[in-house]
Formats: structure tokens, C-alpha cells, sequence
């Protein structure tokens, strides 16, 4: 599977586990997971990568006990 279709698997995981997911420039920073007023976020910069961003979504949602329980399947375990 493609790292673009793999990124898109991740973040249908991350909104189905709650996850507002923005990409917008974060000039430089990664981004990553936080909850504001109650909501998980999951800010991604449009500018890094698809693997950048996989491996962002994905150490999000490794963080997340709540998530991390959640089989990934066998290609995004990989990661």
C-alpha cells in the first residue's frame, strides 16, 4: 500500500477515535495530538511529507490509550 493510502487509513482511524485533524502550516513545527476544551486535535502540516505526517498521526494515536489498544492492521503497524 501506497504511504499516501496508508496516511488516509490513519486519519480515518484518528477522526473515528475523535480526532479533529487540521493541516494547516505550522512553519517548520511537526504538529501533533493535544485536547482543547474537551476535544482531541490532531494539527498535521500540509508541508512535511505523507510519511512525515503518517508517522505524526500515528505517534498520536500510539499515545492515545484509548487508541492504542486498536489493531492498525498489518501495514500501518509497520510504521
Amino acid at each position: 500500500m501506497l504511504t499516501v493510502e496508508l496516511l488516509e487509513e490513519a486519519l480515518e482511524l484518528a477522526r473515528r477515535a475523535g480526532y479533529k485533524v487540521r493541516q494547516e502550516w505550522l512553519e517548520g513545527c511537526t504538529g501533533g495530538a493535544c485536547v482543547i476544551r474537551g476535544q482531541k486535535w490532531l494539527f498535521l502540516d500540509p508541508t512535511l511529507s505523507p510519511a512525515d505526517q503518517l508517522q505524526e498521526v500515528l505517534n498520536a494515536l500510539w499515545a492515545d490509550p484509548e487508541v492504542a489498544a486498536v489493531d492498525l492492521g498489518p501495514e500501518l503497524s509497520e510504521f
